[in-house]
C-alpha cells in the first residue's frame, strides 16, 4: 500500500493540507452550517486518514475498504468536534479515524464475536485501565471482576474472544537469515512425547513443597505480580522470585 499512489481514485499524492488556522476557521463556518466549508475540512484531511490506514496496512484488508472507513471516521470527527475546546483537530480526529477502522476490522473478522460479549471485554479493559492508574499497578482478574460485578470466568472467556487471530505465517525472528514463524513454534500433538511430558510436568509439581505450588498457582493460575504474592504469603519479593524460579527449574529438570 506504501507504493499505491491512488486510493479510491484519489490521487493521494496531491491531497492537499490545511494548516491549523486555515483548520480551525473552517471548523467555525462549518459548525456554523456551511456545506462548503464542511467539504473542504474533509478534502483537507485525507492526509491524516491515509496516514491512520498505514497502520493496519499489514492486515490484508482492502486499502480502498480502509480508506473509505476512515474518511467516515473523519466526518464523524468534524460533525462532533467542539470548537470551543481550544485543542488541535488531529489530536480529536485520528482516535475517531482509528476507532471507526477498528470496528469495521472486528464486525469483519471472521470470527463472530457477539456484541454482549464485546461489551463485557470493553467494559473490562475500560475497568483495568482505570484500576492500574489507581493503583499504580495492572490489576488481576479477580480485581476486574469484582469491580464489574462479574464472574472471573466470563470476563477472561470475553478478553479471550476479542484478541485477534494471528496468522501460523507471522514471523517472529529474523536476523538476516533463515526466518522463524509461529508454526515454527507449534508442536505436533499427535505424537506420544505429549502425553509422556504431561505425565511428566504433573509429577514434578507433585514434588514441589506446599509453597512452591501455592507460589505457582497465585503467578500463573490467578496472574497475580510478584509483589501481590508476597503480600499474601507473609515474605519479601525477592523470596517469591527465588522460590518461583527454583520451582520452575525443578519442574524443566524433570521433563528433560
Amino acid at each position: 500500500m506504501q507504493g499505491k499512489v491512488e486510493i479510491c481514485g484519489v490521487n493521494t499524492a496531491r491531497l492537499k493540507v490545511l494548516k491549523n488556522d486555515e483548520t480551525q476557521a473552517l471548523l467555525v463556518r462549518c459548525k456554523n452550517g456551511d456545506k462548503d466549508a464542511r467539504e473542504q475540512l474533509i478534502a483537507g484531511n485525507l492526509r491524516l486518514v491515509l496516514s491512520v490506514i498505514q497502520r493496519f496496512s499489514s492486515r490484508g484488508e482492502n486499502p480502498d475498504d480502509l480508506f473509505q472507513v476512515g474518511c467516515i471516521g473523519l466526518i464523524k470527527a468534524i460533525d462532533h468536534f467542539d470548537v470551543t475546546q481550544g485543542v488541535q483537530f488531529s489530536t480529536y480526529g485520528v482516535p475517531m479515524i482509528i476507532g471507526e477502522v477498528r470496528r469495521f476490522l472486528r464486525d469483519n473478522n471472521p470470527v463472530r464475536v457477539s456484541r454482549s460479549m464485546r461489551d463485557t471485554a470493553y467494559k473490562a479493559i475500560q475497568c483495568r485501565e482505570r484500576l492500574t492508574t489507581e493503583k499504580g499497578k495492572e490489576p488481576t482478574v479477580e480485581e476486574i471482576s469484582t469491580q464489574l460485578g462479574m464472574r472471573r470466568e466470563d470476563v477472561v472467556v470475553a478478553l479471550e474472544a476479542i484478541v485477534e487471530p494471528v496468522s501460523l505465517y507471522e514471523p517472529v525472528f529474523s536476523d538476516g537469515g533463515d526466518t522463524i514463524y509461529i508454526m515454527d513454534q507449534v508442536g505436533d500433538s499427535s505424537g506420544e512425547g505429549d502425553w509422556l511430558e504431561e505425565i511428566a510436568i504433573k509429577q514434578a509439581i507433585r514434588d514441589l513443597s506446599d509453597r512452591e505450588k501455592r507460589i505457582l498457582s497465585l503467578r500463573f493460575l490467578q496472574g497475580k505480580t510478584q509483589m501481590d504474592v508476597a503480600g499474601e504469603i507473609g515474605i519479601s519479593q525477592a523470596q517469591v522470585s527465588r522460590l518461583e524460579k527454583g520451582a520452575l527449574g525443578k519442574i524443566k529438570k524433570e521433563i528433560r
